[in-house]
């Protein structure tokens, strides 16, 4: 008799939904996958036409807070790629909205914040993420793992680095002048802020974990502008609070950031179980960084995708030859990504043959 999804949650003791064949799971637990995972950020947006023709009409937040539309979007990639995991569709700055941030996703630019947070004043001022806020997004999850059978939904947040600096410079920066203003001239006021985005962090995924999401990643995007030192002293201690109040979950925790190959070492000790590494780093460089006993992702070049499938295969077969001898120097697994998101110009077809062709390598 097959079981039902609802039957394996059940049967779960955590309630969550028991997935042991799940290939993306068993690599980043150590486990031996049936096949190498591969699932892609941005996998879900603007690549599909199918997600274009949805969001037509739709602004980018008010489709985030509609639980039938997150549910539809998150799984239109895994119907059309067949990944081995689902993302839950949503934005870094989605529990900062909910809280009551006055902010918006603005096309062509990103999250733009009508007050920037620059004074311990501000940072007093900052609204708490509370459960109840994101309730429709606890609603999306749960929609979700009744969909999707046997595929894992990973959860996500923003770390509190990368919610700091949108928060600080009031949108998207190069520089980040006034993040690293701040963190430096004032850096009581900077660990406070930190630790009130620790706090926003934590509770939004802790509701995604208790709604059944199956892993959950930490997204640092801005992060590889630091160097170690800062890193080390003004943003890992926030990252690793995050990481061991969502430990007790008993789900793969990863975390991943944008240019931080100096900093990989680092983003391994504050606590996640897999590491995501960009393109900028090959993955047999990356183990010596991150150490052994941890699982890595990654890495393909997302512009590799625009050069011709004779590329692509070539590419992707040196990223897996690459996995393969850092899983010989101590990673305990590989979940094949690309090295940052799906571009939106991306061919899905493109996308879809990599996924064949990495679970038959």
């Amino acid at each position: 008799m097959t079981s039902t999804p609802t039957d394996t949650r059940r049967a779960h003791p955590s309630g969550r939904r028991h997935l042991p064949d799940a290939p993306l799971l068993a690599a980043a637990e150590g486990r031996r996958p049936r096949h190498r995972p591969v699932w892609f950020m941005r996998q879900a947006g603007r690549s599909l036409p199918e997600y274009r023709e949805l969001r037509a009409t739709t602004g980018m937040l008010e489709s985030c807070f509609n639980p039938d539309l997150v549910c539809e979007i998150t799984l239109q990639p895994v119907r059309r790629h067949r990944v081995d995991a689902a993302i839950l569709f949503s934005d870094i700055v989605v529990p900062l909205k909910a809280a009551g941030v006055d902010l918006d996703i603005v096309a062509g630019v990103g999250p733009v914040i009508a007050h920037p947070v620059r004074t311990a004043a501000d940072v007093r001022a900052l609204p708490r993420l509370v459960p109840e806020q994101v309730t429709p997004i606890s609603d999306a999850v749960r929609l979700l793992v009744d969909e999707l059978d046997q595929t894992p939904l990973i959860g996500f947040a923003g770390a509190p680095f990368t919610l700091a600096s949108y928060l600080v410079e009031g949108g998207p920066s190069r520089n980040h002048e006034h993040t690293k203003a701040l963190m430096h001239g004032e850096p009581e006021t900077w660990h406070a802020l930190l630790g009130a985005l620790a706090d926003t962090t934590i509770a939004f995924l802790q509701a995604q974990l208790a709604a059944g999401v199956d892993a959950i990643q930490l997204f640092d995007s801005w992060a590889g502008a630091l160097t170690e030192a800062d890193y080390r002293e003004f943003v890992m201690p926030h990252s690793e609070r995050v990481f061991a109040e969502v430990a007790n979950a008993g789900v793969p925790r990863i975390h991943f950031g944008v240019g931080t190959g100096e900093l990989l070492g680092a983003m391994g000790e504050a606590g996640a179980d897999v590491v995501g590494v960009d393109w900028r780093v090959p993955l047999d460089v990356a183990v010596g960084r991150v150490g052994p006993g941890k699982a890595l992702q990654g890495n393909l070049d997302p512009a590799t995708l625009f050069a011709g499938w004779d590329v692509v295969e070539r590419e992707v077969g040196k990223v897996l030859a690459a996995a393969d001898r850092a899983l010989e120097a101590g990673a305990i697994g590989h979940i094949f990504n690309l090295g940052h998101g799906v571009p939106p110009d991306t061919d899905p077809e493109v996308l879809t043959r990599v996924v064949d062709l990495v679970h038959r390598s």
